[in-house]
């Protein structure tokens, strides 16, 4: 009795401190206005090794929350040094995802917008880099009031004010944290100790841990082995962390008797550990999520049965139910060409891979992808590689390897009504296109490419980088674009006079060349809002010859698709099934666009 005296005490006395003192041990900053017990928190970490699907599985936990009428609020604590995720490199870290506010971030983020339908802000993801520019911050500032600032208590302490701000502003009844890498990360080692230190600070029932594991299965032992997923564990219990959930992925469901040995290893019981094998798609976690009671396991741990809304759920899961089954009953197939330079690696475009499963499974139709290296595209052999797909997409990058094999695709698709989707760097690549061989302007370029070019018609443009007050940096986020009324997009858009979309870029088509293009056949039926800033472009003569300034992939949602990619892949389909009425189906997709 009274050690469990001592110990509400301590945790009373921690919940009022909310600034420094150097007379008590007890330092964890708590933002003005912030409930103790009013949000819970499950956090998701990861062992044996990285890229399992932490991001996967947190965010199809927290739809099922979300559909029980719970308010759930995502957040992605990331290991490294930088800022944001701008400067990372596709072919280690997969693609950069943009938030409508402009952070740029990792592609877990994309992964949550989807599934939870929700848009987030940089409130939901956070690095070291951030974390440690707030404490330098502070200490510059005095704001420790003299204390050595230290890993532990400054720093844990400053993960668990990000995480309580976003508990309040978000008004959320659970905030999913999900931690980068793996427990044996050195990196992640403070971002854990912050987690075991808001569990004790929150007090019992405030926090549920999920250790994503991995199940080893060598095809030349021929059964699924566990010991490395003991280990995986066991670094977590070492740090403090009795995980709640045991998640094990593996390549075929887990075996009853894999299952036994982690849970008397892990002291986890045996229904919560959770087998998540492969699946035909992402979108059938959250069923077998369900099928297994998680959900459910979950509520139990958190103590907050008493606010889901049962009616409220049935609603929602006979909707998100409508949507999975129609998963693999597609009864007609496309193909389509991703014409990039970061193929090797597929996260490198895991949102166009998302939207265009969206897109197939709105029109009954399954797209599969065939990944073309535009390096070793030319004009002589364009045929040879764009020959057998349906439809081709160029999407975003930056620098100058892959450009022109870029050109080289869209020349091909133009000229023989191959149905075309370019996005960002892929509108650009289009402009330049169609200003070389239509228009006549044999050297256009853009001035990211060819600096000294004569005919730079993709370029930074001094007036507006005076409109936009950016200077060199991009414009970055959710911006709204002018439709032109009576175009191909203007109709595909539902003929709505304003839509929103995501940006990531610096160049822009220089006006001075818009009049020749539009001259030529070009129409840009979507430009910046006052200003002379083109964002989308078509040939309503061809089948479909659209482009984007945006990263319209961005904003696509299961059972909300995007229009751009609707209508590649309608147009894929009539050029792949000429004598089908199609029309139904388009129609039917068209209706649940964006």
């Amino acid at each position: 009795m009274a050690k469990d005296k001592i110990t509400t005490e301590s945790r009373d006395l921690l919940a009022k401190v909310s600034d420094v003192s150097t007379e008590t041990e007890y330092f964890s900053p708590i933002p003005a206005g912030y409930k103790k017990g009013k949000c819970r928190y499950v956090i998701v970490m990861g062992t044996v090794m990285s890229g399992l699907g932490k991001g996967i599985f947190s965010s199809c936990l927290a739809k099922l929350m979300q559909d029980k009428g719970l308010k759930v609020s995502p957040i992605k604590l990331e290991g490294y040094l930088n800022i944001d995720s701008g400067t990372l490199n596709p072919f280690r870290h997969g693609e950069v995802f943009v938030l409508d506010d402009g952070m740029e971030c990792d592609m877990d983020l994309g992964t949550y917008e989807r599934m939870l339908d929700q848009n987030l802000s940089g409130s939901n993801f956070s690095t070291s880099g951030q974390i440690y520019s707030s404490v330098l911050r502070k200490e510059r500032h005095g704001d420790y009031l003299g204390r050595d600032v230290q890993m532990i208590p400054h720093v844990t302490g400053e993960v668990k004010l990000e995480l309580r701000r976003l508990a309040m502003n978000s008004e959320a009844d659970i905030v999913f944290v999900e931690i980068g890498g793996t427990a044996g990360d050195l990196e992640n080692a403070f971002y854990i100790e912050a987690m075991r230190e808001l569990a004790y600070e929150e007090g019992p029932g405030s926090c549920c841990f999920v250790g994503l594991t991995y199940i080893l299965e060598p095809k030349t032992l021929g059964e699924q082995k566990s010991k490395a997923a003991q280990l995986g564990i066991k670094q977590l219990m070492q740090m403090g962390i009795q995980p709640d959930i045991i998640a094990c992925r593996a390549d075929n469901p887990v075996s009853e008797q894999v299952r036994q040995k982690i849970s008397v290893f892990s002291n986890v019981p045996f229904e919560r550990v959770f087998s998540m094998h492969d699946s035909s798609s992402i979108y059938m976690i959250p069923s077998m999520l369900r099928d297994c009671g998680i959900d459910f396991q979950v509520l139990r741990l958190l103590k907050i049965d008493d606010r889901i809304n049962l009616r409220l759920e049935r609603k929602a899961w006979a909707q998100w139910c409508d949507f999975t089954d129609k998963i693999g009953k597609e009864d007609r197939q496309i193909t389509i060409g991703i014409t990039g330079k970061y193929t090797s690696v597929r996260d490198s475009y895991a949102s166009i891979i998302n939207a265009l499963e969206h897109a197939g499974i709105a029109l009954g139709c399954k797209v599969g992808i065939k990944w073309i290296e535009t390096t070793e595209v030319t004009d002589d052999n364009a045929a040879e590689h764009l020959g057998d797909v349906d439809g081709i997409i160029v999407p975003g990058g930056f620098g100058v390897r892959g450009t022109e094999g870029k050109i080289a695709c869209i020349k091909f698709a133009r000229e023989n009504g191959l149905p075309f989707l370019g996005l960002c760097l892929g509108f650009q690549m289009a402009v330049i296109e169609f200003a070389r061989n239509v228009c006549g302007i044999k050297d256009a370029n853009s001035t990211e490419i060819e600096p000294d070019c004569e005919h730079g018609v993709i370029d930074i443009l001094p007036e507006q980088k005076k409109l936009e007050g950016l200077g060199g940096n991009m414009r970055l986020g959710g911006r709204d674009i002018e439709m032109k009324k009576g175009t191909v997009a203007w109709d595909m858009f539902n003929r709505q006079a304003q839509v929103r979309m995501r940006f990531r870029h610096r160049y822009e088509v220089d006006p001075e060349y818009i009049e020749a293009l539009e001259s030529a056949g070009v129409v840009f039926s979507g430009k910046a809002p006052n200003q002379p800033i083109m964002q989308i472009m078509e040939i309503p003569e061809h089948p479909f010859f659209m482009s984007t300034q945006a990263h319209p992939e961005l904003t696509s949602r299961p059972m909300v698709s995007q229009p751009m990619f609707i209508g590649l892949a309608a147009s894929s389909m009539k050029r792949r099934y000429p004598k089908d009425d199609l029309q139904g189906s388009v129609d039917a997709a068209k209706s649940v666009c964006v």
